[in-house]
C-alpha cells in the first residue's frame, strides 16, 4: 500500500513512459506489481533506491512482447490487410486505365529525363578522375598582357621553361613531363595497314604520371628512344589480338617505332581521350639537350605531378619567380607570369577573363542541364500529385463506406499510401526501360560514352529513396485529408471542397507551364544563335573543296608535281598548300610594326604561310589589291592581310604599305602589303575573326596541308577516284585521307547543335508531360461538373458556350504562366548570349510564339474533354445524379 507518511509516490515520468508503450491488457497488472515493489523497497531502503529500481523495472519491460505496437496475435490479420490493400490498389489502377496511363507514363518520362541528365552531370563532374593522380597533377599556364590593356591566359610554354622548372624543384615535384601543344595526327602503319591517328607526343615520364592502365607492357614503355605505346583499339587494328610489344610500327611511312606497351582506351571524360597512341616528344623536337632548352618558341604544354603534401599556391609563386629571371625582353615587356592550374579544374573551370578565372561554358551547361532535369522531374511529380489529389476528392463516399464497415483511419491511410507506391513503382520500372532505349541516342547526341548504371549501388539506393519519397508526397493528401472524413457526412454528400481546394492545383499548373514556356523560348533562341553564326560570311568557299594533310616524308618535295598532275586530270580547278588547315587558329606571332603605328601597340597576329594557288583553292575574296603572282620575284617579300588586320593597323591605303616583321626567332625583314581579303572564319563562328597575315611559301619546308577545289562540272564520285589515282602514284606510302572542308566547318557548331538537340528533346518531353497533366485535370473538371453541364444544356446553352466555360480557366492559367516565364527567360538567355561575341537578339516574336504555342496546345488539350462533355446527353448526366 501507499506510504502516506512520507507522501512519496513512484516517479511520474516512468509511469507515463510505461503507459505509453505497454499493451493495454498488461498495463493494470504491471503497474500494480511495480507499485507493490516500489513501496516494499521504500520501507526497507531509501526513496532514491526505490525510484531507481522502479525505473529499472520499467526499462526492463521495454521488450517486443510488451509493446502495444507489436500485436503478434493479429499479425495474420495485418498481413491479410496489406494484401487486401494491394489488391484494391491494383484494381483501382486497372479500372481507371486512362488516369493510370497519364499518371504512370507522365511520371516515368520525368524520371528518365532526370536519370539521363543526372548521368550526364555525373560524367562531367568526374572528368579526368580516371587518372589516379588526379589530385596531384597540375598544368603550368602563363598570363601576359594582351596588348589591349587586359591579361590573356595561355597553356603554351617553351621547352626551356619546362626544363628549368624540373631542375629547380626536385623535392616538390614527383615528376614533370612536357607535351607537344598542337594536336598531332600522323599515319601509323604496320605493313599495308595504315591509319591516320590522333596521338600525344610527350616525355617518357608522362604515361606513369597519367596512370595508364596497361594491357601489355608497362608505363615505362617509352624509355627507348624510338618507342610508342598503342591504345587497345589501335593495337587491334594493327595487330588483331596479338601482343605487339617488341614489334615495330611505322610513323608517316618513314620512322620505325618499337611498341613498348598497349594501354586501355581512355574514357571520353579524360583530357587525353582522343589519344590513340603516346610517343616520345623527342621524335618531333630532337634528342639533343638544346632542343629542350628553347626559350622563344611557345609550342609545349607542361604538366607536373606534385610530391605529397606540397602546397600548390606556394610552389606556383616559386615557379613564377624562378622563371622570371630567364625571360627575354619580349616576355618581360608583356608582364608574363606563370601559375599552376590543377587537373580537377581543367574541364569545368578552364576559362579566363582578364587573367581571372570565370564560370566556364561547361560548368554553365552542368548547371543549366541540372536545373532542366530537376524542373522536368518536378513537372512529372506535380502532375502525379495533381491528379492524385484531384481523383481523391471523388473517393469521399468510398471513405465513408469503409469507415461505416469498421475500417480504422490507419487502415485507410495505408490504403492510400499503397496506391501511391504502386503507381510510383510502375513509373520507375517503365523509366528503366525508357533509359535503356534512349541511352544510345543520348550518348550520340551528347557526345558521351555513358554506361547504364545497373551495377552501381548508389543508383538503386537513389531509386528506392525516390520511390518512397514520391509515394509519400503524392499519397499524403488523400491519406491525411480524406481519411479524416466523418462517414455520415461523406455518405450524405455534405462535403464541400469549394474553390480553395483547387487553388494548389492551379498554382502547380501555372508552375508547370512556366517551365514549359521557358524551355520553348530557350530552344528557339539556341536555334536562332546557331543560325546567326551560320549566316555569317565565311570569307572563303568550303563547298566543293577537300583538305588533305599527306603524311609522307616526300610530300614537300613532290607537292608541285602532285599539284601539276592533279590539275592535268581536269578534275580540279585549283590546288594550293599551307602550313595550317584553313579552319585552324594556330600560328600567332608578335613583332609587327609599320609607319604610324602606336608605339605602345603590342598585339600578336595570326600568321599563315601559303603557296601560289592557295587563294584560288579556298576561294578567298579580295577587297583590295591582288593575290601572289608566281612570275613576280618581288612577291617573295609581299604579304596579304585580312579585314581585321586592316582595322588593327588603321590603314587608309594599305596597298603598298611597308610592314616590318621581327618575331625574335628569325632575322627581321620588311614586307609590302599587296592585297586585303575578307575575314575568313577560322576559329569559332561565334567569335569575332582575328587579325591575320599571309606570307608566300619560299621553299622553307613549312607546307603541311593541301587544298583541292574540285571541278564543279564533274561529280565528286567521278573526280575523287581520279585524283586519288594520281595521288597514290606520286605518294604511295601515304593514304589518300581527305576531308570535305564544309564538313570541317560544320563541326564547329557541334557543341551548340548538341545544346539545341537536347534542349528540343527536353522541351518536347516537358510539354508532353504538362499536356498529360492538363488532359487529366480537364477530364476531372468535366466529370466534376457533369450535372452543371447537363442543366446548362437543358436551359439552352450551346456547345461553344460550354466549351468556353470549361476551357477559359485553364487558358487563363497558361496566360499567367506566360507573364511569369517571359521575364525569367529573358534575363537567363541574355546572360547566356552575353558569353558569345557573335550573337543573335532576343526577338519579341520568340516570346510571342512560345506563349501562343502554349495557349494553343492548352486549348487543343482541354478541348477534347470540354467538347466531349458538352455534346454528352444531358438526360443521362441528370439521371445519374
Amino acid at each position: 500500500m501507499k506510504n502516506t507518511k512520507n507522501h512519496i509516490s513512484p516517479p511520474r515520468l516512468a509511469e507515463k513512459l510505461l503507459n505509453w508503450f505497454i499493451k493495454d491488457e498488461l498495463a493494470e497488472e504491471v503497474l500494480g506489481d511495480l507499485d507493490e515493489k516500489f513501496y516494499s523497497t521504500l520501507k526497507q531502503h531509501s526513496a532514491r533506491k526505490a525510484k531507481r529500481n522502479y525505473w529499472f523495472q520499467v526499462i526492463n519491460y521495454m521488450r517486443p512482447f510488451a509493446f502495444k505496437f507489436f500485436k503478434n496475435k493479429n499479425s495474420f490479420n495485418n498481413n491479410a490487410m496489406i494484401k487486401h490493400n494491394f489488391k484494391v490498389s491494383f484494381r483501382q489502377l486497372i479500372k481507371n486505365k486512362g488516369y493510370s496511363f497519364i499518371n504512370i507514363f507522365g511520371l516515368a518520362m520525368g524520371i528518365v529525363v532526370a536519370m539521363l541528365i543526372g548521368l550526364w552531370v555525373q560524367d562531367e563532374l568526374n572528368y579526368n578522375k580516371y587518372h589516379k593522380n588526379y589530385q596531384q597533377i597540375v598544368q603550368v599556364l602563363r598570363a601576359e598582357d594582351n596588348g589591349e590593356g587586359g591579361i590573356s591566359v595561355s597553356n603554351s610554354l617553351t621547352t626551356g621553361m619546362g626544363t628549368l622548372i624540373k631542375e629547380s624543384f626536385p623535392d616538390q615535384i614527383e615528376s614533370l613531363f612536357m607535351v607537344r601543344s598542337r594536336t598531332q595526327a600522323p599515319v601509323i602503319g604496320n605493313g599495308e595497314l595504315k591509319f591516320r591517328q590522333i596521338g600525344v607526343f610527350l616525355q617518357p615520364e608522362g604515361p606513369e604520371a597519367l596512370s595508364l592502365e596497361m594491357i601489355y607492357g608497362t608505363t615505362q614503355g617509352l624509355k627507348e628512344k624510338r618507342s610508342i605505346l598503342l591504345s587497345e583499339s589501335l593495337s587491334a587494328k594493327l595487330f588483331d589480338n596479338e601482343n605487339p610489344v617488341g614489334k615495330n610500327v611505322q610513323i608517316n611511312s618513314s620512322a620505325d617505332l618499337l611498341v613498348g606497351g598497349v594501354y586501355k582506351d581512355l574514357p571520353k571524360n579524360s583530357k587525353f581521350s582522343n589519344a590513340t597512341f603516346f610517343s616520345r616528344l623527342s621524335l618531333l623536337l630532337g634528342e639533343t639537350p638544346e632542343a629542350f632548352n628553347v626559350w622563344n618558341n611557345y609550342n609545349i604544354d607542361v604538366y607536373i605531378q606534385l610530391a605529397n603534401n606540397v602546397d600548390q599556391d606556394h610552389l606556383s609563386a616559386l615557379i613564377a619567380e624562378k622563371v622570371k629571371s630567364h625571360y627575354d625582353d619580349w616576355a618581360k615587356e608583356s608582364g608574363q607570369t606563370l601559375f599552376l592550374h590543377p587537373m580537377k579544374d581543367w574541364h569545368l573551370r578552364s576559362e579566363w577573363e582578364d587573367g581571372k578565372q570565370v564560370l566556364s561554358s561547361e560548368m554553365k551547361f552542368v548547371r543549366l542541364y541540372g536545373a532542366i532535369g530537376i524542373f522536368v522531374l518536378l513537372l512529372a511529380c506535380i502532375n502525379f500529385m495533381n491528379l492524385s489529389t484531384a481523383r481523391s476528392e471523388k473517393r469521399a463516399k468510398e471513405v465513408g463506406i469503409r469507415k461505416t464497415l469498421g475500417s480504422m483511419r490507419k487502415q485507410l491511410i495505408s490504403q492510400f499510401y499503397i496506391e501511391s507506391l504502386l503507381y510510383t513503382l510502375a513509373a520507375f520500372l517503365i523509366s528503366l526501360l525508357l533509359l535503356k532505349a534512349l541511352l544510345p541516342w543520348f550518348n550520340e547526341t551528347a557526345g558521351k560514352a555513358i554506361v547504364a548504371p545497373w551495377n552501381i549501388a548508389e543508383f538503386w539506393l537513389f531509386g528506392v529513396a525516390f520511390i518512397i519519397f514520391t509515394a509519400l508526397v503524392a499519397g499524403s493528401y488523400p491519406a491525411a485529408y480524406l481519411s479524416s472524413f466523418k462517414p455520415l457526412k461523406a455518405l450524405k454528400g455534405g462535403l464541400k471542397f469549394g474553390k480553395s481546394a483547387s487553388i494548389p492545383r492551379k498554382v502547380l499548373v501555372v508552375f508547370q507551364f512556366t517551365i514549359s514556356i521557358a524551355l520553348i523560348i530557350g530552344t528557339i533562341t539556341v536555334n536562332n544563335q546557331i543560325q546567326a553564326a551560320k549566316d555569317r560570311p565565311i570569307g572563303y568557299s568550303p563547298k566543293g573543296m577537300i583538305t588533305l594533310a599527306p603524311a609522307s616524308p616526300n610530300f614537300r618535295n613532290q607537292k608541285e608535281l602532285l599539284k601539276k598532275e592533279i590539275l592535268n586530270t581536269g578534275m580540279a580547278e585549283a590546288v594550293g598548300f599551307s602550313d595550317y588547315s584553313v579552319t585552324s587558329t594556330f600560328g600567332w606571332n608578335h613583332g609587327f610594326s609599320w609607319e604610324g603605328m602606336d608605339p605602345n601597340y603590342d598585339k600578336s597576329f595570326n600568321t599563315i604561310t601559303i603557296s601560289n594557288g592557295y587563294a584560288d583553292a579556298v576561294d578567298m575574296e579580295f577587297i583590295a589589291g591582288r593575290d601572289f603572282d608566281p612570275n613576280l620575284e618581288t612577291d617573295k617579300n609581299a604579304i596579304i592581310i585580312n579585314e581585321s588586320a586592316l582595322k588593327e593597323m588603321n590603314l587608309d591605303n594599305p596597298i603598298g604599305t611597308i610592314v616590318r616583321y621581327n618575331p625574335g626567332w628569325r632575322e627581321a625583314k620588311n614586307y609590302t602589303i599587296i592585297g586585303v581579303v575578307k575575314d575568313m572564319i577560322k576559329g569559332s563562328p561565334f567569335q569575332q575573326t582575328d587579325q591575320s597575315v599571309m606570307f608566300l611559301d619560299q621553299e622553307q619546308d613549312y607546307m603541311s596541308y593541301m587544298f583541292i577545289r574540285l571541278n564543279p562540272n564533274v561529280s565528286a564520285s567521278q573526280s575523287l577516284p581520279a585524283i586519288e589515282k594520281v595521288y597514290n602514284e606520286i605518294l604511295p606510302e601515304a593514304p589518300f585521307d581527305y576531308h570535305f572542308a564544309d564538313d570541317d566547318y560544320n563541326r564547329k557548331f557541334e557543341a551548340e547543335l548538341r545544346i539545341g538537340s537536347l534542349a528540343s528533346f527536353f522541351t518536347l518531353l516537358a510539354i508532353l508531360i504538362s499536356c498529360l497533366g492538363l488532359f487529366g485535370l480537364s477530364a476531372f473538371v468535366a466529370e466534376q461538373r457533369t450535372k452543371e453541364i447537363g442543366i446548362r444544356k437543358v436551359l439552352g446553352a450551346s456547345v461553344i458556350n460550354l466549351w468556353k466555360l470549361l476551357s477559359k480557366d485553364f487558358t487563363l492559367l497558361v496566360i499567367i504562366s506566360c507573364f511569369v516565364a517571359i521575364p525569367i527567360s529573358y534575363n537567363v538567355l541574355q546572360g547566356w548570349l552575353d558569353g558569345y561575341e557573335v550573337k543573335t537578339q532576343l526577338y519579341w516574336w520568340v516570346f510571342a510564339i512560345a506563349g501562343a504555342g502554349a495557349i494553343l496546345v492548352t486549348i487543343v488539350t482541354v478541348s477534347f474533354q470540354a467538347i466531349k462533355a458538352a455534346i454528352a446527353n444531358p438526360v443521362k448526366s441528370l439521371r445519374s445524379e
